[in-house]
């Protein structure tokens, strides 16, 4: 198969509420340095963006209490748990270095 037709395939997947979470959830690891970047490989930190992403999923639950799947409740809360530590982990980080005089 052609990588034009891989990227027709792929594009023309559905989308659910699931594969939305796991957008915004990827986006936030992505900013938080958790994972590199697919379109460059590169680690990249940017806590207002990850930030951004975890807040938007934050609301994404508040407005869709009670119309989820238990999966797609736990789905939401895990990321919700797992991406506030981790923010706060780098935001512990950045603290460190700038006392070091780092950042």
């Amino acid at each position: 198969m052609a990588d034009d037709e891989k990227q027709k395939e792929k594009a023309a997947q559905p989308i659910d509420f699931s594969t939305f979470l796991f957008s915004l959830g990827s986006a936030a690891l992505i900013s938080l340095g958790a994972t590199p970047n697919p379109m460059t490989q590169k680690t990249e930190y940017d806590l207002d963006h990850a930030k951004q992403n975890i807040d938007l999923l934050s609301l994404l639950k508040d407005k869709t209490t009670g119309n989820l799947t238990k999966d797609e409740e736990s789905l939401i809360n895990n990321f919700l748990h797992s991406l506030r530590l981790k923010y706060i982990e780098e935001l512990k980080k950045g603290k460190k270095l700038a006392i070091k005089g780092f950042v």
